[in-house]
């Protein structure tokens, strides 16, 4: 069924709908739960659910998988998104014949992220530029045979600074033939209603749905904001600051400030909502039970339990057995939910995965901040000042190094001048109360602990060199280290998660938000080392910074080590200490000499 009939429907029943998004997850296993978490979210009663599109067809074949999978076995009405840019006509023939021999009848028709490469011919010829192409096309392809929707910007699109002209294409693309817009997230009612009665004055008349965003942490609302450069308004931020490290504590505002939002623009007409559940669970369920939209989940009896068959006592026992299982799957994944988490997670590469490996940002403003490195050490400075806090950004950090990172600040930037150029890493902690400002983090009245981390690319000499080291280490090492090609060098063959942070608090059990894994690993090195060929692509094909970071992408490996001795503060660091104490300072010497640094 289309979803633009069941909207209409809903209207005439006067009936208040609600809708979830869900992506791809980056592992196999996060598949299978991925698959377990939409049959036990469609009790939740979905008028549809959507399935993203990762940039340039990325996700293709995977995401008409689980759009058919969500038709076909579990009886969804399902949407899939289609991106137009960098995906060629062949491509999205290919798509829309596979979302109708899947049964879906619904397209979220999109832009994408735009190429790096704007020059003629870069996106092909017979590439479509915008998302009203995709409407006009998928219309004259296919007729009326697919409900067409599209996104809309309360806020305007962060590449269009003329909001009024941002509306005009929106009615473009309605007068084109999308039957319903979906906006962006946002983090104030006002921007949604604001933004409708634009759209009603200059006669954009169908459903505009709005978008709801559910915060899960604190940093990863950083992230979100960052990336769709949304305004989120003080009282958020002041709502945030004193629970910002308490993970339990932010889900349940963000739980909270989704119902005031939901009440408060049903208020104004709205038909339903769309929840954008990042693969998460637990959050959509909280709202729609806070919004009496679907009963508590001890209230909803044997009809939830549909598989359950037995007498009124046993199947007492059996439901809420059931019931505890289900509460503990459903946080499997809760904290958090990044690259850093379980890889076996539906929720694992988190926000990130709705967008792709990209830079974000134009050539001009990269070029602006980095510059034109034509050799190693040109990197290394990047990486170092990056480190020190006089580069606000790396293509494989988006944010400022976290306050935890200030105690190894300098030895970070010491690395990197030697070579190893680092992209993630966390000091040892051992036993710092929950509340400490620097590395405090969980309910208060507990204790946190985390092992030294360093991940960085490194040359295949140095990398030889580094693992004599650790092979003649008294202290306990394990490491992985992989190529873009796939070769792996490892300390570890189990595929046991090996956990670099947990905490004890009162009345609960040991949490462990984040691990490292093989698989995990594994799954992101491809966007790491895509990043250096995304960097690289900012330069003219024929320069040596071209050539320098290509080289980089394709020669070097990105390596990990974990120091498991956590009570040895100092441990990992003896790992390079003697190199440092050489060498560092004639280093440091030749690039103020040459002002590199």
């Amino acid at each position: 069924m289309k979803i633009i009939d069941k909207i209409h429907q809903a209207q005439r029943e006067d009936r208040f709908f609600w809708s979830f998004e869900y992506f791809p997850p980056k592992t196999s296993v996060g598949l299978h739960n991925l698959y377990e978490r939409i049959e036990r979210m469609q009790t939740l009663g979905p008028e549809f659910i959507d399935v993203t599109w990762g940039a340039g067809g990325s996700t293709a074949e995977l995401t008409v998988d689980i759009v058919t999978t969500a038709q076909s076995v579990y009886g969804l009405e399902t949407m899939m998104h289609l991106t137009c840019t960098n995906m060629s006509l062949d491509k999205i023939d290919t798509a829309l014949k596979a979302a109708k021999e899947g049964g879906c009848r619904n397209i979220l028709a999109l832009r994408g992220d735009p190429p790096k490469d704007r020059s003629p011919g870069a996106r092909g010829e017979d590439a479509l530029e915008h998302a009203e192409d995709l409407v006009r096309y998928i219309r004259k392809s296919y007729g009326d045979y697919f409900c067409i929707a599209v996104a809309g910007h309360p806020e305007g699109h962060p590449d269009n600074p003329d909001r009024q002209d941002d509306l005009r294409r929106l009615r473009d693309k309605v007068n084109a033939g999308a039957d319903f817009v979906i906006t962006q997230l946002f983090f104030d009612p006002c921007f949604y209603i604001d933004f409708v009665k634009r759209c009603r004055e200059i006669g954009i008349d169908c459903p505009i749905l709005p978008g709801i965003f559910p915060i899960q942490n604190y940093h990863g609302l950083q992230r979100i904001v960052a990336l769709n450069q949304n305004h989120v308004p003080q009282r958020i931020w002041d709502a945030l600051e004193p629970i910002k490290n308490d993970d339990y504590l932010v889900k349940e505002y963000g739980v909270d400030l989704a119902v005031r939002f939901i009440e408060e623009l049903r208020e104004t007409g709205i038909p339903g909502f769309h929840i954008f559940t990042f693969n998460l669970e637990k959050s959509s369920r909280l709202i729609l039970e806070k919004l009496r939209l679907v009963p508590l989940l001890e209230e909803r009896g044997t009809s939830f339990w549909k598989s359950v068959i037995c007498d009124n006592a046993a199947h007492h026992n059996v439901w809420m057995n059931k019931i505890q299982h289900y509460r503990q799957i459903e946080s499997w994944d809760e904290f958090p939910n990044g690259r850093w988490g379980n890889a076996s997670s539906a929720a694992f590469g988190e926000q990130e995965s709705g967008w792709g490996v990209s830079l974000k940002y134009s050539p001009e403003q990269c070029r602006m901040w980095w510059g034109e490195p034509y050799r190693i050490d040109d990197v290394a400075v990047l990486f170092a000042r990056y480190c020190q806090g006089s580069l606000h950004m790396t293509p494989w950090s988006q944010e400022s190094l976290a306050a935890e990172s200030d105690t190894i600040r300098q030895r970070l930037a010491a690395l990197n001048l030697l070579g190893y150029l680092t992209i993630n890493s966390q000091p040892a902690v051992n036993g710092a109360k929950s509340d400490d400002p620097r590395y405090g983090w969980g309910p208060k009245d507990g204790y946190v602990y985390q092992k030294a981390y360093l991940e960085f690319f490194v040359s295949p000499s140095m990398l030889d060199k580094l693992i004599d080291k650790i092979k003649m280490s008294p202290s306990s090492f394990t490491y992985y280290a992989v190529n873009q090609q796939g070769d792996w060098r490892r300390n570890t063959k189990t595929e046991t998660p090996n956990v670099v942070t947990w905490g004890i608090f009162p009345g609960k059990e040991v949490i462990q938000p984040t691990m490292v894994d093989a698989t995990a690993f594994d799954t992101w090195k491809d966007e790491a080392f895509a990043l250096w060929h995304e960097w690289a692509q900012i330069y003219d094909r024929q320069s040596a910074s071209y050539q320098l970071l290509n080289t980089i992408g394709n020669e070097w490996y990105l390596m990990n080590i974990v120091h498991n001795d956590f009570p040895n503060t100092k441990g990992i660091w003896d790992l390079f200490d003697f190199e440092i104490d050489g060498i560092i300072a004639q280093k440091l010497h030749e690039l103020k000499e040459e002002h590199l640094l």
